[in-house]
């Protein structure tokens, strides 16, 4: 069972794992060195420790305490219970989900490991917005999609706003970072997946023919600005193009996600 632990002082270090939340630079290379995620809010905190990660240590406001009683049970770790405005000036802004888990991270799995039994893959290159990759593995997750794939270059789907706006659908999704970029596409289509780029190039159709009729599909999604690299685009089995109204060119990323992945699952 967790041991409850009262803090009155902002500057206690055994909070150093919840300090300045918002300065991402910091953040990155804290939780990379020190091989720990945090959860935010009484759902993604339990869904993290569900799917099987080990808490470090959690940080609560009092109201939060009973409605998640039944994980601290389940853990050894520490509990810091701290008022909310004293959690805002730890943190950095204002809590207003009242708990907070840091968590240790499992190793990644290999991408052979990830796409076993997959039917549909999401595949993701260099697509920096945190908000997009955790809106990306939500809309992923609800609409059915088996696995996914990261460039080296993605952005952190175990930051914390990633989870928070995936709603912690990473802890659900098998996914990993692929080692090899460059050759990443081929060696999918070499797996017996057909890889489908969402782009605007000259030979692009529409998602719904792209994918029409296939088994085992990869969907490719490129970077929130320049979209895919030409390698990528090139080295895609097929490209496709979700139909605009004249005038308008593309949506969001995490907007052409939920489309493209609808219609794929309608195949």
């Amino acid at each position: 069972m967790a041991t409850l632990h009262e803090i009155t002082d902002p500057t206690d270090p055994r909070l150093a794992d919840y300090r300045d939340l918002r300065d991402v630079q910091m953040r990155k290379h804290l939780e990379t060195e020190h091989g720990l995620f945090l959860a935010e809010g009484e759902k993604v905190v339990r869904r993290s420790v569900e799917a099987g990660f080990t808490p470090r240590s959690f940080l609560m406001a009092p109201r939060w305490l009973d409605g998640l009683a039944d994980v601290l049970d389940r853990s050894e770790a520490p509990c810091y219970v701290m008022s909310e405005a004293l959690a805002e000036e730890v943190t950095g802004f204002h809590v207003h989900r009242g708990a907070l888990a840091s968590l240790e991270r499992n190793p990644l799995p290999a991408v052979d490991e990830v796409l076993a039994g997959a039917r549909s893959v999401l595949v993701l290159e260099d697509i920096v917005d945190h908000t997009n990759v955790g809106a990306i593995f939500r809309n992923g997750a609800a609409l059915g999609f088996d696995a996914m794939l990261l460039a080296p270059r993605c952005a952190d789907p175990l930051y914390r706003r990633s989870i928070k706006v995936g709603m912690g659908a990473v802890f659900t999704m098998p996914w990993t970072r692929l080692p090899d970029w460059y050759d990443a596409l081929p060696a999918l289509s070499t797996a017996g997946f057909t890889t489908v780029a969402l782009t605007l190039a000259e030979d692009s159709q529409p998602v719904e023919e792209a994918v029409a009729g296939l088994d085992k599909v990869a969907l490719v999604l490129g970077s929130e600005g320049h979209g895919l690299s030409p390698r990528w685009e090139q080295a895609a089995d097929r490209r496709a193009i979700i139909p605009m109204r004249e005038g308008i060119d593309s949506l969001n990323v995490a907007a052409a996600s939920a489309v493209a992945c609808y219609l794929t699952m309608r195949r």
